[in-house]
This record gives C-alpha cells, structure tokens and sequence, in this order.
C-alpha cells in the first residue's frame, strides 16, 4: 500500500476511445474555453477600466467573473490534453492542484452568489442605509473572506487525502475528485467523510440558506411595494436567480454522483453532467450579466468603438 502522495500517477477511466471523432471533441472544447476565456475577461476589463462601474454590485460581479476563469483554467486544458491523449492518465501532484481549484471554484461560486443576494436585499430592502452598510473597505473585506476561507477549507481537505493508503489509482472520472480518492483508500477514512460533509454543508448550504433567507426578504418588498418597484428588483435580481439555479443544478449532481452509485445513468450523459457546472456556469454567466444590465452593455460598446 502507497500513501496518496507516493502514487506516481491516477488512471482515469471513465475516457473511452473515441476513434478521429477525438479531433472534433478537442476542437469544440477549445472552442468553448475560448469563449470563456474571452467573455469573462472582456467583463472584468470593462467593470476596472470603467469607474460608474466601481460599485458594489459590479466589483461582486467581477469577483464572479475571475472566479469562472479560475475554474474553468483548472479543468479544460487537462481536457483537452487527455481528449488527444491515448493513455488517461495524470501525475498525482497534478492530480491534487485539479482537485484544489475545482473544489475552491464550487466554493467561492457560492460565496460570491451568496454575498451577491446579501447586496442586492441591502439596495432593496435598506435602500436608505445601503451607502453607509456597504462602504468600499466592507466591499474589499468580504470579497476577501469569500475567497480566502474556501481556499484555507480546501487546502486542509487536501491535507486530509494525501497520507491516505491507497490500495488503487483507478477512478472512474474524467477529472480528479477528492472522494474519487477517498473511495480508493485501505485505510481509515472516518475523519475524510466527516470533514467533506461539513464543508460541503457550509460551502452549499450555508450560502444557499443565505440567499433564501435574503429572497424571502426581497419578494416580501416587492409584493407589498409599487409595480415600478418590482419591476426594478426582478430585472436587478433575475440575472443572479438564473446563475444560482443553474449552478446549484449542476452542483447537486456532482454531489449525489460522487455519493452514491450511479451505475444506471449512460456512460456519456454521467460524464457531460460531471463537466455541466465546469463549462455551462462560466460560459452562461457573462452572457446572463451582459446581456441584462445596461450599464454592462453600454460600457462594453464604447468599450469596443474605442477600439475600433
């Protein structure tokens, strides 16, 4: 038996030999991270380089879009590397740096929607009190914290699956997973399954209890306001309900297919439902915020006749 870190490498065997439909697979995934790559950086330039922009909500905004760079950057060159690659396998050191930035991304993703609906029930219901609750220096602490606390949780998970025995280094998946790990020990994993119930508790529920309680609060603002007041909080937060849903679908999968047997779903629909919340979430999200917040849009249009 070999401890986690002693491994030289993991087999990932959820790939299947897809023949010279490889090259087509290769060429709308780089496609797709293009895109990303693209959108999400053009919002974040024109949120910095624009200072109507440097609000709140748009500095939140902004923590959301490096934050899909940062997750999709952890998993779509591995992809792409393994689509054209015959043998599906990645060194064990690589193998731990996936599992810390995919696992920080799902994290700092909840944090930031949930400090996002934290901002938006401070503007619609605390309207009078929103400029003095939500100062520059609040603003720079909070996106801190969402960032640094999932980071700290995820590096002490890490910490916990490299001294496990491993009696195996095959998982079924097409990237590396922290319980794809735990599920391939000999030794003891009482402390692992513990502390990923509780991290995922607090980095899933928590912010999506806090985003419940926050909505809650808003539509009872809403129904008892003005039809003009209504309209003005669902434009402001359908955009941030769209992400959430679409996210907490995806993530919900991830969690229950890593959980428990899910031998009855397709090879191919378990796999794109496993790669769901790592490529619809930061491609969706930029379209969903561009499109719906004029400022963005107007913002980005002057930004492109500069150019032009």
């Amino acid at each position: 038996m070999l401890n986690a870190t002693q491994l030289s490498y993991f087999t990932l065997s959820a790939y299947f030999d897809t023949g010279l439909f490889k090259y087509l697979y290769f060429t709308i995934i780089m496609s797709l991270y293009m895109l990303i790559v693209g959108s999400n950086v053009l919002l974040i330039v024109v949120i910095c380089m624009n200072r109507s922009l440097h609000e709140p909500m748009y500095l939140f905004l902004c923590s959301l879009f490096v934050n899909e760079l940062f997750g999709s950057t952890g998993l779509f060159p591995f992809l792409l590397v393994q689509i054209l690659s015959d043998i599906h396998t990645v060194s064990a050191p690589l193998c731990f740096l996936q599992i810390f930035c995919v696992y920080s991304y799902v994290c700092v993703e909840f944090s930031n929607l949930a400090l996002m609906s934290y901002d938006r029930y401070l503007a619609i219901c605390c309207p009078l009190q929103y400029s003095a609750r939500m100062t520059f220096n609040k603003v720079a602490v909070l996106i801190c914290v969402t960032w640094l606390i999932p980071v700290v949780a995820i590096l002490v998970l890490i910490s916990l699956i490299a001294p496990l025995q491993l009696c195996g280094n095959v998982m079924d998946r097409v990237y590396c997973g922290n319980y794809s790990i735990v599920k391939l020990a000999c030794s003891d994993t009482r402390v692992n399954n513990i502390y990923g119930l509780v991290i995922t508790f607090l980095t899933v529920f928590g912010p999506v209890s806090v985003i419940f309680y926050t909505y809650v609060k808003i539509f009872s603002v809403c129904f008892s306001g003005s039809k003009q007041t209504r309209q003005k909080a669902l434009s402001t937060c359908s955009p941030h309900l769209a992400a959430l849903l679409n996210f907490s679908f995806a993530t919900c999968f991830q969690i229950l297919q890593s959980r428990f047997n899910m031998s009855n779903v397709p090879n191919v629909l378990g796999i794109l439902l496993s790669l769901y919340f790592l490529t619809c979430q930061p491609l969706f999200t930029p379209i969903i915020y561009g499109l719906n917040m004029s400022k963005i849009r107007s913002a980005c249009r002057r930004l492109l006749r500069a150019k032009v």
